[in-house]
């Protein structure tokens, strides 16, 4: 399955490493790979940027290697624009950047559309839409934060819902054709609501690790009928 082929799909369901259990890290990636998730979502924190600190290159290399789905990299960094380059080398497919964190936003979708991944956007929570407005043409996907990015199983933020279903009604007046995926506090009884509201991508944590049988969990979401 490339790349291409499943990005172009309905609606995707990402793992998100970070819940994984990291003692057991070749079983996590392992039952993912024989599920119906169709990429895997890699956070990667700085400590500076947010308060956290993930993993970095060793890690997301050897999953790249190990690994035939499409690998989502969110960079919660400070100067993403350094790592572009290192990112592609890894194995990243599709890399995001926070708008709050790029001084030269426009540049560095340039920069990582030229290093041959799609190029994302994350805004925060209280991030205005209007950030996106002018670099449309270069963005492949919006990741929009519903919980306050760096640390895994927090609580949802309601108003996302809003936020997506305005963020859905600008990708219409833009005629924009980017994707749009929920980061954070996603579970079965959310899920149905933010695809009606227009989320594409669903990135879930705690729900799919924390789960009895993580594989049909992931199955439920995949499965959602709108």
């Amino acid at each position: 399955m490339t790349f291409v082929q499943t990005f172009s799909m309905s609606h995707l369901i990402a793992p998100s490493l970070l819940s994984a259990d990291f003692a057991h890290l070749g079983r996590d990636l392992d039952m993912i790979q024989q599920s119906q998730a169709d990429m895997i979502h890699l956070d990667v924190m700085d400590g500076c940027f947010v308060p956290n600190i993930s993993f970095g290159f060793p890690v997301i290399e050897a999953v790249a290697k190990n690994f035939n789905k499409p690998l989502d990299v969110h960079l919660m960094v400070v100067n993403p624009d350094a790592l572009v380059t290192r990112m592609r080398d890894a194995g990243a497919h599709l890399l995001s950047v926070h708008a709050e964190a790029c001084t030269h936003l426009h540049r560095t979708l340039q920069n990582i559309r030229s290093a041959g991944m799609k190029a994302g956007v994350a805004i925060n929570p209280h991030t205005s839409l209007n950030v996106l407005e002018y670099v449309v043409e270069l963005t492949d996907l919006v990741v929009m934060m519903s919980v306050n990015p760096g640390f895994g199983g927090q609580k949802f933020i309601p108003a996302t819902f809003q936020k997506l279903k305005d963020l859905n009604q600008l990708r219409q007046k833009w005629n924009a054709s980017f994707q749009i995926e929920i980061d954070g506090g996603v579970d079965l009884q959310n899920a149905p609501q933010l695809l009606l509201s227009g989320a594409d991508i669903l990135v879930a944590g705690n729900t799919i690790f924390k789960s009895d049988n993580p594989v049909d969990t992931i199955a439920q979401l995949k499965q959602i009928k709108l």
